[in-house]
């Protein structure tokens, strides 16, 4: 029906309103050029030309960066403090001391030779910046804004619907209207079926465009995964390689460019899957032919969200979490397709590889992706159609006569929708809020970008793009929700301090990180090497070594059970434990406590929604007075008794409604009263809110007790049971 079906059919190719050139030039200078990037956005002139929908997207855009100034300081502050302190950290002092003489065990089999731990040193050094005291005080800082942003936004949502005429619109209003795709596969079913007889997509009908989805989604997540264990075989391949490498150089800088090249090809995958994905879930949303173009927007995010998270997080997530875990001890190693031995973390963990991954992924994203695509590809694609059009023309004078406006924006990008914005803004969401404590300048990374990307939008909007037709929405719809799953109760938190923790107040002589080190090395006899497994240069030290030593917690070769895992492997875990269980509530409960104390609405935009009712019933009851006394002066003009003795019995009735339904002036109620109701009223809240949170940290306590517990015990099981 209409220019949808129309579109639909093929008969027009595309439909679109004219861009207003005055508009342009004034949204231009105020707004998309890079020299007002220090001013507030023009929040009305945007809803006025492209409607609420975008406006809603910018001030969303804008209120996020904002957000963003607070905790790029503070996590500026957190690696100054790393570097201030670096000089005092007494365990990378004694992995640096030149007197350190711990003797390694290979790090791969054959071609590794042993290893002095003072080589470790710059490693151990770097991983302070990231790995201090203030890491722990910052992952709450950024939960805490994290909830803060969250109800900033909703605020700010409220007053915009209530300044744009909003409050009382519902989705509603507009999402019954059908797609123009919808519409054309009704009109060839009804044309199959029943020509008479108006008909719709049911189930059944979707049935195959939904089994297509299960199986394509599945099998993109399977693609990431096995991308992600490609460049886990890369990492161990190299390393054995420059292992081997004549090169002094090579094998001196092996961990550095296994780490950086991988991070890498991880960045080049990410980018060009990114890509990918979002064109298959475009696909798969138009294969499900959704009736509204709402119903289509919700799809298309969901399974957009899914498939760039999975892409973007999965090799942050196996670093952060997994490797390291899975790899056995000295003598029972864990291999992959029996010959490739799975990946362990220096002395100082992992943490410095996740910096450098965060940093690559992230820094490469915005570099990338938003510059280049962003503005490069609208122009290319603006450029290849332009040509296309100048080689169809039939005659000389048509390529070179004057272009109307319609011709010159039908050579612009088509508008596609706000679902890559939101899923770029999310996914960086997820990397300031998820991974911060690991990498502190990752809320100043993110805002310089969003500074750029706020006019990188506009003008792409302004300059690049075919004008939108304006769409109403009250709210930014299911990307704040998505955006709130994205954000946790607990992120990665940086446990490595939890073992110092442990040695400090539990097994240091005298209460400080002095023989840390030592403390957290095993022994290893080498003469219990596998038979082809053991290192081809015993002598690479110039010395034989009979003694080598490993990160782990396990007893050593000469006790009544050695190599099993020893009792402070378990103090260890229960202090990591209890600590994320301790964190975990701090965190939910603060986050409770600020959607307690911060509304919704603001307080002011309450009061101007309460007066608006007191008048509209007032009006109401001034328009039914009006009515009864005209009523009255035409019963008495025609003289009818029986009409005034009706009339009377009826006005009394409706009086005594008018008793309970007019606005009454309240009168001021004493201070005491007052006091009164705020106290009970403030108890009452308090309750509720003690309640909710005892509720659901029960529940998520045992779950996450249990899951901790049993990952754990699992990881150490299955790698020695797999070796």
């Amino acid at each position: 029906t209409g220019i949808t079906g129309l579109l639909g059919s093929g008969v027009y190719t595309a439909a679109y309103p004219l861009h207003d050139v005055s508009q342009i030039c004034l949204l231009y200078e105020e707004w998309a050029n890079y020299s007002v990037f220090y001013k507030y956005q023009p929040i009305g002139l945007v809803r006025k030309y492209f409607g609420e929908k975008i406006g809603l997207y910018f001030a969303w855009l804008g209120l996020y960066t904002q957000m963003l100034i607070p905790a790029s300081l503070v996590g500026v502050i957190v690696f100054l403090y790393g570097c201030a302190t670096v000089n005092d950290n007494i365990p990378s002092m004694e992995i640096c001391h030149p007197r350190n003489n711990i003797t390694m065990c290979p790090l791969c089999d054959r071609v590794c030779s042993y290893w002095k731990l003072s080589t470790a040193c710059g490693t151990a050094r770097a991983s302070h910046l990231f790995d201090n005291p203030a890491t722990v005080f910052f992952s709450v800082f950024m939960a805490l804004w994290a909830a803060m942003f969250m109800e900033h936004w909703k605020r700010r949502q409220m007053k915009l619907c209530y300044e744009w005429n909003l409050t009382g619109f519902e989705d509603e209003e507009v999402s019954d209207h059908p797609r123009a795709e919808y519409e054309f596969r009704v009109m060839q079913k009804m044309e199959q079926k029943s020509p008479h007889k108006i008909e719709k997509l049911t189930c059944g009908d979707r049935l195959p465009a939904y089994m297509t989805n299960v199986v394509m989604m599945l099998l993109m997540i399977g693609v990431t995964f096995a991308i992600v264990f490609g460049v886990i075989l890369y990492r161990i391949s190299t390393k054995a390689a420059l292992h081997m490498s004549s090169s002094q150089i090579s094998r001196n800088h092996v961990q550095l460019t296994v780490k950086t090249t991988a991070a890498i090809i991880n960045l080049v995958v990410i980018l060009i899957l990114d890509e990918v994905y979002g064109a298959v879930a475009r696909w798969l949303t138009v294969l499900e032919v959704p009736k509204t173009e709402k119903s289509f927007e919700e799809r298309l995010i969901f399974k957009t969200f899914v498939l760039k998270f999975v892409n973007a997080f999965t090799p942050i997530i196996y670093i952060a979490f997994f490797r390291g875990r899975l790899v056995g001890r000295p003598g029972r190693y864990l291999y992959v397709f029996e010959s490739y031995r799975m990946e362990e973390c220096t002395h100082g963990g992992c943490l410095m590889e996740l910096c450098i991954q965060l940093s690559i992924t992230m820094l490469g994203k915005q570099l990338i992706q938003n510059n280049l695509f962003e503005i490069g590809v609208p122009k290319l694609k603006k450029l290849i159609r332009f040509i296309r059009s100048k080689q169809g023309a039939f005659h000389g004078e048509e390529k070179t006569k004057k272009l109307q406006r319609y011709e010159t924006d039908h050579f612009l990008e088509p508008f596609a929708g706000l679902t890559p914005e939101y899923m770029e803004m999310i996914i960086q969401f997820g990397f300031v809020t998820l991974f911060v404590a690991s990498f502190p300048l990752a809320p100043l990374f993110a805002l310089l970008n969003n500074i750029i990307e706020i006019r990188l939008d506009a003008k792409k909007f302004v300059t690049e793009l075919r004008r939108p037709v304006a769409a109403r929405a009250k709210d930014i719809g299911g990307v704040f929700f998505f955006t709130y799953i994205s954000f946790p109760k607990l992120s990665h938190m940086n446990l490595y301090f939890i073992p110092r923790m442990v040695y400090q107040y539990m097994y240091s002589p005298d209460g400080s990180l002095h023989g840390f080190v030592n403390h957290t090395l095993s022994y290893f006899n080498v003469s219990h090497f596998e038979h082809g497994k053991e290192t081809m240069d015993p002598l690479y030290l110039g010395y034989s070594v009979d003694v080598c030593r490993y990160k782990d917690y396990r007893e050593p070769p000469w006790s009544s059970t050695p190599y099993d895992i020893s009792k402070e492997f378990w103090a260890v875990l229960a202090v990591r434990l209890a600590f994320v269980i301790v964190f975990q509530n701090v965190v939910m409960l603060m986050n409770d406590i600020v959607d307690w104390l911060i509304p919704d609405i603001p307080k002011d935009i309450s009061q101007q929604m309460h007066k608006e009712k007191i008048l509209l019933v007032d009006l109401f009851m001034k328009e039914d007075q009006r009515k009864e006394d005209q009523r009255l002066i035409n019963i008495r003009e025609t003289g009818d008794s029986s009409g005034i003795e009706a009339y009377r019995r009826s006005n009394n009735s409706s009086s005594c409604a008018r008793v309970h339904l007019s606005p009454q002036k309240p009168t001021a109620p004493k201070q005491s009263d007052v006091s009164i109701k705020s106290f009970h009223k403030s108890i009452s809240a308090s309750q509720n809110l003690a309640g909710t949170y005892l509720c659901r940290s029960i529940s998520i306590n045992c779950f996450f007790f249990f899951f901790v517990l049993f990952l754990s015990r699992t990881f150490q099981q299955l790698g020695e049971q797999l070796a």
